[in-house]
């Protein structure tokens, strides 16, 4: 009996750490949609709806003008394609070369393999403000225009966290698949491109999604690049610096609705390969 009420006990406290987690890391997604919803009048109510509600009689009243004055901002447009194109290039260029480097250190052999792949974990390792003032001048000495130069710096953090985990993969990929396509003439290039790079298909999308959050989500290095080149701003610093329709006007309720636009996308991707990722994290974990 008494072991039965500690089993109990023990699940009610689980559930209530978890609902507890739950409720911290959902809240302020959840702030963010209901003042998405308010106008600046309702912004301002003391105390705090919980939902968007009329001042007067304190009925439910949620307003898509927020929604509006986001779609119609042309600089937060221009920072949606300028994200698409910095956060789909930079994917592209890191699984492209991230899967070659892979590919060299998880099923070739040769001499400082294993110190490359320390060197390659190191890099992920310095904090972006290390680096940003050096980067920054070297950028502005070869004249690197700011969407290319975004893309490239991007890469250094992206591309040694994409080669580790698709190493990972590769070392877990059967040697004998390897051994059998050289008996049958293919070069490493053939067996590379055409039988294990197929393979490694779940971990390509792992890498993909994930150096496509990072790069989508980055502020600090944009917000650098683009001080001169004003239309070359990513969303993030187009959020940052959001002005409204109104001037000297805080829109709180219009920042609310851009955030929540651009994350929806994010969300429903890793919703949707949170599985995936999870497999592409733990890859390696016990064997490797």
């Amino acid at each position: 009996m008494t072991k039965r009420i500690t089993h109990i006990i023990g699940r009610i406290f689980f559930w209530f750490l978890v609902l507890l987690v739950a409720f911290y890391m959902l809240f302020p997604f959840y702030w963010a949609i209901n003042s998405s919803f308010k106008t600046e009048n309702q912004l301002q109510m003391t105390p705090a709806t919980f939902l968007p509600r009329d001042q007067t009689t304190l009925e439910f009243a949620p307003t898509f003008q927020n929604y509006i004055a986001v779609f119609r901002n042309e600089r937060f447009q221009h920072g949606l394609i300028n994200s698409t194109i910095v956060a789909v290039s930079t994917t592209l260029l890191s699984l492209l070369i991230g899967s070659f480097a892979a590919f060299a250190l998880g099923k070739l052999r040769f001499r400082g393999r294993t110190p490359s792949l320390y060197i390659i974990l190191s890099m992920t390792m310095f904090p972006q403000v290390a680096v940003l003032t050096g980067l920054y001048a070297v950028i502005r000495v070869l004249g690197i225009s700011a969407i290319p130069s975004m893309i490239l710096s991007y890469l250094l953090f992206t591309l040694p966290f994409t080669a580790w985990v698709l190493t990972a993969f590769f070392q877990g990929l059967p040697d004998e698949i390897m051994q059998s396509a050289q008996v049958d003439g293919a070069t490493p290039l053939q067996t590379f491109w055409l039988i294990l790079l197929p393979l490694t298909a779940p971990a390509l999308v792992t890498t993909g999604l994930l150096a496509f959050i990072n790069a989508w989500n980055e502020y600090l290095f944009a917000l650098t690049f683009t001080t001169i080149e004003v239309d070359a701003r990513t969303v993030p610093v187009a959020i940052a610096l959001f002005t409204g329709e109104i001037s000297h006007q805080e829109p709180f309720g219009e920042i609310m609705a851009a955030a929540v636009v651009v994350t929806i996308p994010l969300l429903i991707l890793v919703l949707i390969f949170q599985k995936r990722i999870m497999a592409g994290l733990t890859a390696g974990a016990v064997k490797g």
